[in-house]
């Protein structure tokens, strides 16, 4: 039978967000091990860009934020960003003394007794935590959208989800239809291009690229859009969702080469490519679905903090229907910056749940 151990909070994952909270939970004091508990499902330090494609170099990554307390330096470009920043990960949890316990698959989150919750988790010696607050940081790599399109079971060639891309040798010689009209479809379609026989490029709405600066004012207006889906209890979408992608020099000659040269989604699959009811046909040995990833928040289920809209319903990092649960790395947070700072948030407001005094709206 599984133990129960009892701490004042469980952080789980060990990405970004989860890494940023029990940063902030150490400058509060906390020990770990004895006051919280970091679990992470993956087998190694890195969240999920250990698994991101080896063509994806560190030079490459868009708006790699450092965590607090510690900045990344010195790293070379030219590298594998999930050999660069699983070190970097890896480096920081030895700082901190964060003692992530790996590999820990949670499998629920439901009430326990005497205001607790109960963390129930695929850890033989210790299966069951015990605790008087959450931080969710389990983020979205575990759940890659795959939208469903007539026809979809009688292809004959190969599909696969960016979470599943090994980089662009795979498929030389091939005919690839890329869907997806955000950050990773732009990138899959630039690197498949001197090697895949044929590329198309399909998306349900037109991409917007923007030309102009990234500024702070940009990014507080796209994190507040985001931020009013979540406070509504609606599923949150990607902060790039709403800025756009940006126009950089590597984009305007892909868009030139004809490389990004956007179609509308097409109306149905057949074993031998794609159809449009306009008429349309194109070929295709690879359908790869560059769709995004939905938060991986089932383990939650029991509490039943979702809304009628889908979403769960955050101020802040605080779920509306429990305030013992945070959850970072979830729609404006989900980016590294915003990770860092849902991470302080969070952990202030549990550092007053657990003082027993009233939480800021």
């Amino acid at each position: 039978m599984n133990n129960t151990r009892e701490v004042d909070v469980v952080v789980i994952g060990a990405g970004q967000a989860g890494l940023a909270g029990a940063y902030h939970l150490r400058r509060t004091g906390s020990e770990p091990e004895r006051d919280f508990v970091v679990l992470d499902h993956a087998p190694a330090p890195g969240g999920a860009w250990q698994f991101r494609w080896p063509s994806l170099t560190y030079g490459k990554v868009h708006g790699m934020h450092a965590l607090p307390g510690m900045e990344l330096t010195d790293a070379d470009p030219a590298r594998p960003s999930a050999e660069v920043i699983a070190e970097y990960f890896a480096a920081y949890e030895r700082a901190f003394d964060l003692r992530v316990r790996r590999p820990v698959d949670v499998s629920t989150v439901r009430e326990g007794v005497d205001g607790r919750l109960l963390v129930e988790t695929s850890d033989g010696s210790d299966g069951t935590w015990s605790t008087r607050a959450l931080i969710n940081a389990t983020g979205t790599w575990d759940r890659p959208f795959w939208p469903r399109y007539p026809g979809q079971e009688t292809f004959r060639g190969r599909q696969l989800h960016t979470a599943q891309y090994p980089g662009p040798e795979e498929f030389a010689g091939l005919r690839v239809v890329v869907v997806g009209g955000g950050a990773s479809g732009t990138q899959h379609l630039m690197e498949l291009a001197p090697y895949a026989a044929a590329t198309t490029w399909v998306t349900r709405r037109p991409p917007v690229f923007r030309d102009e600066p990234f500024t702070e004012d940009l990014g507080r207006a796209a994190v507040a859009l985001v931020e009013e889906r979540v406070r509504q209890g609606l599923p949150p979408k990607s902060v790039v969702s709403v800025t756009g992608l940006p126009l950089n020099d590597a984009i305007r000659q892909a868009i030139a080469d004809g490389v990004l040269d956007r179609r509308p989604m097409f109306d149905r699959i057949t074993p031998d490519g794609v159809d449009w009811n306009d008429g349309r046909h194109v070929d295709a040995d690879v359908i790869l679905w560059a769709t995004g990833f939905r938060a991986a928040i089932d383990h939650l289920s029991p509490l039943k903090l979702r809304e009628p809209g889908g979403g769960i319903r955050v101020e802040g990092t605080r779920a509306v229907a429990d305030p013992r649960v945070h959850l970072v790395g979830y729609g404006p947070s989900a980016s590294t910056i915003g990770a860092n700072r849902a991470g302080r948030a969070a952990v202030r407001d549990i550092r007053r749940l657990l003082a027993g005094e009233p939480v800021a709206a």
